[in-house]
């Protein structure tokens, strides 16, 4: 028997979640039936399957990792041809019997915002950019997550934003993270660059001292947050090309889809507008 590590990556739009649930089409659920199928994993609890990630309904992954024991060689390409069109294994490696997946160095989130093209106010980046800084490092980030967190403490190793095609690209590195931290400084961070928050409140909120100043933040939308990577010492993966660009195909064609869908949408608030 050796222990194996998977990188997943999937659409999360169509799942609710990846942790598997009854009645609901999950990630989990997916990998766990085809796993079963070809016998590589009969019981989850005899196999030591763990994952590092359960992203929530509608997160997307390009690098969620999970681990298991198993007598059976792993055959990526057989596997995927099992697996739904948005669910693909992108990379395998062989880790140590005691691998803890759950434990990596670093974890990388991306969140995809569109710009607001409807809103009066112009979106400041600069102002974006100062209030990040204050994210970089150790703190108590209570007021970004839930407010009974056992322990609330985390610490935020590099945090990046970039502007393209009228998209703003949040790249948020750390070792872990609290249910919903992304998506709720991604929020306070365009509070910010609206002029709805000053830049110096998102210092206030990682104080301990100021946390009875706080504001209820909501997160912002599950569809634009990406479980990026993970990083794990002395781990490398054997990625699969092919794997990849067969996600980028359903991608491309999701994008052209939606793509459609939202500039109808946009000549109908013309064709409205133009009414009044």
């Amino acid at each position: 028997m050796r222990r194996v590590a998977l990188k997943i990556a999937y659409i999360g739009t169509g799942f609710h979640g990846y942790q598997r649930q009854p009645n609901y089409r999950t990630v989990e659920g997916e990998l766990l039936k085809v796993f079963k199928e070809t016998h590589i994993i009969e019981d989850t609890w005899e196999a030591h399957y763990s994952v590092a990630g359960r992203t929530d309904k509608g997160v997307h992954s390009t690098g969620n990792v999970i681990s298991f024991i198993t007598d059976e060689d792993i055959h990526i390409n057989q596997l995927n041809g099992l697996l739904p069109d948005d669910i693909k294994i992108i990379g395998e490696a062989r880790v140590p019997y005691g691998f803890k997946v759950r434990f990596p160095l670093t974890r990388t989130y991306i969140y995809i915002q569109p710009i607001d093209p409807f809103k009066e106010d112009e979106l400041d980046i600069t102002k974006i950019r100062q209030a990040m800084q204050y994210f970089i490092g150790k703190h108590n980030f209570r007021n970004f997550s839930k407010r009974n967190e056992k322990n609330p403490n985390r610490e935020i190793k590099n945090i990046e934003v970039e502007v393209k095609d009228n998209i703003l690209i949040f790249t948020i590195t750390g070792q872990s993270f609290l249910w919903n931290m992304v998506r709720k400084m991604v929020t306070s961070l365009l509070l910010v660059g609206y002029g709805e928050l000053e830049v110096e409140t998102i210092n206030k909120l990682l104080q301990p001292v100021e946390l009875r100043q706080y504001i209820r933040l909501r997160p912002a939308p599950a569809n634009g947050l990406i479980l990026s990577d993970m990083e794990y010492k002395n781990i490398n993966f054997k990625d699969s090309q092919y794997a990849k660009d067969k996600l980028i195909e359903v991608l491309k064609k999701e994008y052209i889809k939606h793509d459609q869908e939202k500039k109808a949408d946009i000549k109908l608030i013309e064709l409205l507008e133009k009414q009044e």
